[in-house]
């Protein structure tokens, strides 16, 4: 590896370490960008440190492979994380872990998750139960989901779908990312139950134990279906790709 390689690696690892955060690769290029008023240079230098930057990243990825930490790509970029064998094991340095979350929360956001943009009716419809108010304040104050527009039936019922800091949450890059319905249903609750209990961590395991009580999902949702009757939208939200597509 030569000098430059090395400059380069190293200070992309103390930047991940120092931000405590996701950075991408874009962030990461501008830490080398000197010249940063023409916006036009900034860009061509930009392009030209992508490539390197990938190298240093796949060289600190593989640095990690017999770590307790690794570098993982998520929805906003990169990161460094504990994994997940060594979670129990640290999680008593944090003196208050946070609450456990309900199976009614889990169930709500995994609704949300697979079949955005969807409604509180909608997914009150497919749970037989009413949505607490409680649980989506706490699902829009995670900022794990967001108010993507409304529905323009009476009422104008919100329309909700899941945000990036979700898919960092659960070390995700994008849905596409998301296990199968039929997965995370077969998923048992005893592993999310003590990986939840040593560590206060929630996984994509914790999601199987919301719906592992009840027919499998597949048996409950309607077909995803694109949403016409939207109205104040904003951005687009998250969609799942067709093979995500649950089939009825």
């Amino acid at each position: 590896m030569s000098g430059a390689d090395t400059s380069i690696q190293l200070t992309i690892e103390a930047a991940l370490l120092a931000a405590g955060r996701p950075l991408s690769v874009d962030q990461l290029c501008d830490l080398f960008i000197d010249q940063r008023q023409d916006e036009e240079r900034s860009k061509k230098e930009r392009r030209a440190l992508r490539q390197p930057v990938r190298k240093a990243l796949k060289n600190l990825v593989d640095a990690c492979m017999d770590r307790g930490v690794e570098l993982i790509e998520v929805a906003s970029g990169f990161r460094y994380q504990v994994r997940t064998q060594q979670a129990p094991h640290v999680a008593h340095l944090w003196a208050e872990r946070p609450a456990r979350t309900s199976k009614a929360l889990l169930e709500t956001l995994a609704l949300i998750a697979y079949r955005q943009p969807i409604t509180r009716g909608d997914i009150e419809k497919v749970r037989g139960v009413s949505v607490s108010s409680h649980i989506v304040k706490n699902l829009l104050e995670y900022n794990w989901i967001r108010i993507v527009g409304h529905r323009n039936t009476p009422g104008h019922p919100r329309l909700y779908g899941t945000t990036s800091a979700f898919l960092d949450h659960f070390g995700l890059k994008s849905l596409q990312d998301l296990p199968p319905l039929a997965e995370l249903y077969e998923q048992g609750l005893a592993e999310e139950k003590a990986l939840q209990e040593e560590s206060g961590e929630h996984d994509l395991e914790a999601l199987s134990e919301a719906l592992a009580e009840k027919p499998p999902i597949e048996q409950r949702l309607p077909e995803q279906a694109a949403e016409k009757n939207v109205i104040v939208a904003e951005p687009a939200p998250l969609v799942l790709g067709k093979g995500q597509q649950a089939k009825s």
